[in-house]
């Protein structure tokens, strides 16, 4: 079976629905996208790998795998998300060790947020992304999961203007600093990147 690699497209979470995340995986060469349900935590620790600025003042839990993994010299060289049964996705750690390759089981949510800290490339299996992906601009369609509506809609729901963005618009920049610090101090990471984001835009942040 033919692989096709992926790419992290982000992750929309819904006022509506507390709690519930989705993780959108897209397509690298091409314009499907992979809608994955995940916990609050994964979304979080997924969302922190990606914001390279913000830095825990303690080690999360896959922050602490991967320090682990590097300590016994374990490199993570790419996973595969090889399986789809009742809309859950199984997917594999390719790792290798002393030029022995090992192959372990993981949810996809931990496997992803792993994959993010040892930049390791993140693969499905064609039949996958013909059975639960949906093109930009298509209705989600064709998997017979009762998930897969709603996860268009909760992802129609996201407006990057909500007012908790409009307001730190008007926020100055040494308070939107200050803030920042607070929030990581908190390990409110989510509220995090959205100040971050805000301090991009003004120019504000350094570019890895």
């Amino acid at each position: 079976m033919d692989l096709v690699e992926l790419t992290i497209k982000g992750i929309s979470y819904s006022q509506a629905q507390s709690g519930a995340y989705a993780l959108i995986l897209s397509e690298l060469e091409g314009n499907r996208n992979l809608p994955i349900i995940i916990g609050a935590f994964e979304a979080q620790s997924i969302a922190i790998g990606l914001e390279k600025e913000i830095n825990p003042p303690r080690p999360i839990t896959h922050d602490l795998m991967a320090q682990c993994f590097e300590r016994f010299k374990i490199i993570v060289k790419q996973i595969i998300i090889h399986k789809l049964v009742d809309g859950v996705f199984y997917s594999s750690l390719i790792c290798e060790r002393d030029e022995i390759e090992e192959i372990i089981d993981a949810r996809t949510s931990d496997a992803v947020a792993l994959s993010i800290r040892f930049d390791a490339p993140i693969f499905t299996y064609e039949n996958i992304l013909k059975k639960a992906s949906y093109t930009d601009g298509e209705q989600a369609g064709g998997t017979g999961h009762e998930d897969h509506e709603w996860i268009k809609n909760f992802i129609q729901e996201q407006n990057p203007q909500k007012s908790g963005i409009q307001e730190l618009e008007k926020v100055s920049t040494d308070e939107l600093k200050k803030l920042l610090t607070q929030l990581v101090k908190k390990e409110d990471y989510e509220s995090a990147a959205k100040v971050r984001d805000e301090l991009s835009k003004r120019g504000e942040v350094e570019e890895d």
